[in-house]
């Protein structure tokens, strides 16, 4: 079992147009990106998060430092494994693990 993983992620809040709004956003960028979109590219022009502007990049992380969906989201992934949407607190994530 590994103590950290290093992810990126998007983020799309369901502040000021609802949950439902969020994750079809969500979802419509998950068929991006199984179509072949570029992550990077797609966190800089969509995610609601500081990190977009570094393609979503959050850098290294152990157990604990991230909101538990999150966290079992990401330690579960292979890398280069892209997650399908993740509820948080937050919004919506779809969270891949690159190292």
């Amino acid at each position: 079992m590994t103590d950290q993983v290093r992810a990126a992620h998007i983020l799309r809040s369901a502040d000021g147009r609802g949950k439902d709004e969020a994750l079809k956003e969500i979802e419509a960028l998950k068929t991006q990106l199984d179509d072949g979109g570029d992550f990077a590219e797609l966190a800089r022009s969509n995610s609601e998060c500081p990190s977009g502007a570094r393609g979503g990049d959050l850098g290294s992380f152990g157990r604990g430092a991230m909101v538990p969906e999150f966290e079992t989201a990401a330690f579960g992934l292979e890398i280069g494994e892209v997650s399908g949407p993740i509820e948080t607190d937050f919004g919506y994530h779809l969270i891949q693990r690159t190292e």
